[in-house]
Parts: C-alpha cells; structure tokens; sequence
C-alpha cells in the first residue's frame, strides 16, 4: 500500500485509536491523531514521544471554557464548536483521507460537512448508535419533547452514516440496522472494538501503585476505573461500598472524575471500605488495574445495546475477573460471559450484583480462573498488526 496522509479523528481521546495512529505512522503514512482534551474520560498516552511511531502529529484541542458535559444547551453549542475546530485541525493537515469516530452527533456534523467542503473522503467509525442514547436520555428528562429532539438527532445521524464514503462498525448486529438507514452494505465494514494489550501487562496486586494510595484493606479489593456517567448507576457502587462495610470482606476503590464520583464522596465519604481517586496517568493505568482482585463495571438499561465501553476491553488485558451490571443484550456483557471471565449481572439489580461480588470475594480460585481467560482472550484478538491490515485495507479501497 502507498503512503498516506491519513487525518484519524478520536473525539475522547481513548487509548486503543491513538494506538491505530501510531501503527499506521510506524508503516509509513503520515497521521495526524486528532482529540478532545477537555472531555472527561481516561486517556490514551498522547504526550508520550516514541522513536517508532513515524510521521506522527498528536492534537488535542482545548476549549476556552469549561466543557458542560450536563447542560445539554451549552454542550450542543461546545460541541458544534469542537467539531469546527476538527475540520479546521483536518483541513490544514491537508489529508488523503480522514477517519472519524466517537464523536457526539452534532461534532462530528461539523467534521463531515468541513470534509464534504474540502473533497475529503471522509470514513464514519461508528463505535454507538448515539441517536438511540440521546432519545432515551432526553425523554427520560423531557418527555414528549425530549422523544422529538431524539427523532430529530436520529434522522441527522442517518443522514450522516449515509453521507460518508464508509462506515466501520464494531459489530455485526450494526450492518442490519446501518443498511435499515439507507447505508450500502458495500460501504459497510466489520472491525470489532480491542484495546492496547501491549500497555497494559498482567501486574501484581500489590505493585507500586497500591502501594502510594496505601490500599491496605483487608479483604478482596474490588476496582471500579472509568468514566462514571449519566449513563451509569454510581448507586449501586455505593451500595457494594455499603455491603463491603457491613461484611468486612473487601473495599471499593473508584477512579473517575466527575458526576458520579462526586456522588459517591458526597455520599459514601464515611465509609472505610470505600475510596474515590481521580483518574490517573496512562502509564500508572495497569498498576491501578493490577491492585484489583475483582474489576467492576456498570451500565444503565439505556446504555446502548451494541456498544463495548473501552473499560471492559481493558479490563480483559488486565487479567482480572470481572464483575458487571450491564443489560444482557449488551456486547460487553455477552463477551465477558462468552469468555467466561466474570459475572454480569441485569443493570439496576442491587441484590444480584452485590451477592455476584460477595460470590466472588469468596472464591479465589475462580477469580483466578476467570481472569486468566480474560487474558487468553484478549492476547488471541488484540493484534494490532492484523486490525492495522484491516484499516489499511478499507482506507485503500474507499480510495479506489
């Protein structure tokens, strides 16, 4: 394959696309690895300098105010904003082709069309449906009228998906649905979501990390690390702290920012089981997966159906077995139980979730067993040689 000039933009910033970025700069295309850093989530190592990585310019954009993540009029306005500064970020890298995803509708509306503007082909790497959260989130606030801007935003969404010269999904379940909006399934591929295995190496449990944060607990130690959103239940977190107090059989340790942590602090600030960090570094990101005996993860019955939240891929790398409540239909929830390596759980189901965690607390050897599947797994599927040769090829053939 000749060398491209490829614009690859990651609106959260995760780890796994910026890993893409550098594979394909190692090959000899030159990347430009467009982000937000304003958007409070965990982050790839975009300030990392790396001998092998090529041809490779990191952008992280940065609002002159703070992001609203909950106000959902001053995020739409930040969010159109942000998109304008991708295009502009895209349009002066001058690419051959530019690969967009995980963006909010209204950002990536402004990617496109600048794309559009300046005959870019332009790939849409569809990681969730977000019309589908959005309706569900604003009816549950507004009502009818939050059920009509869900309509609206679902219509401005297919119309992005069919306007794009490709689309990548992440599973098969989205081509049915994607071809339902009018998408060629000829414009359609397959690359199923991974994570950075090379990262993040099985640690010790009680590595340096755990150490500094002085985790002494007796008992399990059960890690949530995350975002902890409005698409989560930080409830149910704090009622796990709760039952760990109660039975003395473990601690809750909690990495995020935001909401939700908030929520927790303000709550559960009392209790000696439970602990509320910020997020960390990237390079101390696998100590603070390795102090886990037990690693948690929480999705809302809203959450989308198809998507796979990155903490649960990096999760498996960690080697860990995992505990989830999630909707059974959900893709991470269906892999974690294929792979057998943890227990999920229905979301909102307290006393399940909590006798799942006292289950495993109880029984090493089974958490042993179960994450060395996670392992397995993720060591046979995370290659980033073979998805690099799959993007490779889609870029090349929507070129043609």
């Amino acid at each position: 394959m000749k060398p491209l000039r490829i614009a690859v933009h990651d609106y959260p910033g995760h780890a796994f696309p910026l890993q893409l970025s550098r594979a394909l700069a190692r090959r000899g295309h030159a990347v430009r690895h467009i982000s937000f850093a304003g958007f409070q989530a965990p982050k790839g190592d975009h300030e990392a300098e790396r001998a092998d990585a090529g041809d490779l310019d990191v952008v992280q954009l940065i609002l002159d105010k703070p992001f609203a993540k909950y106000d959902f009029v001053r995020r739409r306005s930040q969010e159109i904003q942000i998109g304008r500064m991708v295009g502009d970020a895209i349009a002066d890298f001058h690419p051959d082709i530019v690969l967009s995803g995980n963006a909010p509708i209204d950002a990536q509306r402004m990617v496109q069309a600048r794309c559009r503007a300046e005959h870019l082909p332009f790939v849409y790497w569809v990681q969730d449906l977000n019309s589908v959260a959005i309706s569900a989130i604003l009816t549950k606030r507004y009502s009818l009228v939050g059920r009509l801007i869900g309509a609206v935003y679902r219509l401005i969404e297919q119309r992005l998906l069919r306007r794009s010269d490709r689309c990548v999904v992440i599973t098969d379940d989205f081509v049915e649905i994607l071809t339902e909006w009018g998408v060629p399934v000829e414009r359609i591929d397959v690359v199923e979501n991974w994570a950075p295995i090379a990262d993040i190496p099985v640690e010790i449990r009680d590595n340096a990390w755990a150490t500094e944060q002085a985790l002494t607990h007796p008992g399990a130690r059960l890690v949530y690390s995350g975002t902890l959103s409005l698409k989560h239940d930080p409830e149910m977190l704090l009622q796990l702290a709760c039952s760990l107090e109660e039975r003395g059989d473990g601690a809750l340790i909690v990495v995020t920012e935001g909401i939700g942590g908030d929520h927790l602090t303000a709550n559960g600030g009392d209790l000696e089981s439970l602990t509320v960090l910020p997020f960390q570094s990237y390079e101390r990101f696998p100590q603070v997966m390795g102090s886990a005996d037990i690693l948690v993860a929480i999705l809302e019955p809203d959450a989308g159906v198809f998507s796979v939240p990155s903490k649960v891929l990096s999760y498996l790398c960690a080697g860990r077995s995992v505990l989830a409540a999630m909707p059974p239909e959900n893709l991470a929830a269906q892999l974690i139980q294929r792979t057998e390596a943890g227990i999920v759980v229905a979301p909102g189901d307290v006393t399940g979730f909590l006798a799942a965690a006292h289950e495993l607390i109880a029984d090493p050897k089974r958490r042993h067993t179960m994450g060395a599947n996670a392992r397995r797994y993720a060591e046979q599927t995370f290659d980033i040689d073979r998805i690099t040769d799959r993007f490779e090829t889609i870029l090349s053939e929507t070129l043609e």
